[in-house]
């Protein structure tokens, strides 16, 4: 288990932290810039939960999607090694099945797109969103930093299924649609 005592230990104020192995590396690596995405994605989720938090639905998907994205960062942040210290945390794929799943749940309840949608509707809409817009640059990070350094193909694919969720938690949120926001090419030439 994790235990934290002291938070302030100016360890990073010349620019570098450590991973998961206590490797040290700049604060601009490809692997910080990384999990740091996917810590701000699940910030971006906790604020989107403040209005889910009545929804037998969606919030027990979220709080599973929270708790997994902790494992990404955990995954992130422990390169990979032929013979490693202790056994890392990695995504696996049964999770990439459960976010399939809980898609599939979620848009068999949605009316079909007829259009691009713009974020916003209702709040919990709105929230999810941006999560998601905040989702898919993480992705951006996580394959930028695979195109470097070996990451796992399931931490790849539980990013992009992942945005793929909060896109149709959104409009699921949105009255399953019926509130969706509809683009409207042109419209203001």
């Amino acid at each position: 288990m994790v235990r934290i005592d002291k938070i302030v230990t100016k360890a990073g104020d010349g620019g570098k932290t450590r991973l998961a192995t206590g490797a040290p590396v700049s604060k601009a690596s490809a692997r910080v810039a990384a999990y740091g995405a996917v810590d701000e994605l699940n910030s971006a989720l906790g604020v989107a939960r403040l209005h889910t938090a009545g929804d037998a639905t969606l919030d027990p998907i979220l709080a599973r999607a929270q708790n997994d994205l902790f494992d990404l960062g955990a995954d992130l942040a422990t390169p990979h090694a032929p013979e490693p210290k202790f056994e890392p945390l990695r995504i696996q794929e049964s999770q990439v099945l459960r976010l399939e799943a809980e898609i599939e749940q979620l848009n068999d309840q949605l009316s079909p797109l007829t259009s691009f949608i713009l974020p916003g509707g209702s709040a919990t809409a709105a929230h999810l969103h941006l999560a998601r817009a905040v989702a898919r640059r993480a992705e951006r990070e996580i394959v930028a930093l695979a195109d470097a350094e070996t990451v796992s193909a399931e931490a790849v694919k539980f990013a992009n299924r992942l945005s793929d969720l909060l896109f149709v938690a959104a409009r699921w949120a949105n009255d399953k649609g019926q509130a969706d926001l509809l683009w409207k090419p042109g419209a203001n030439r």
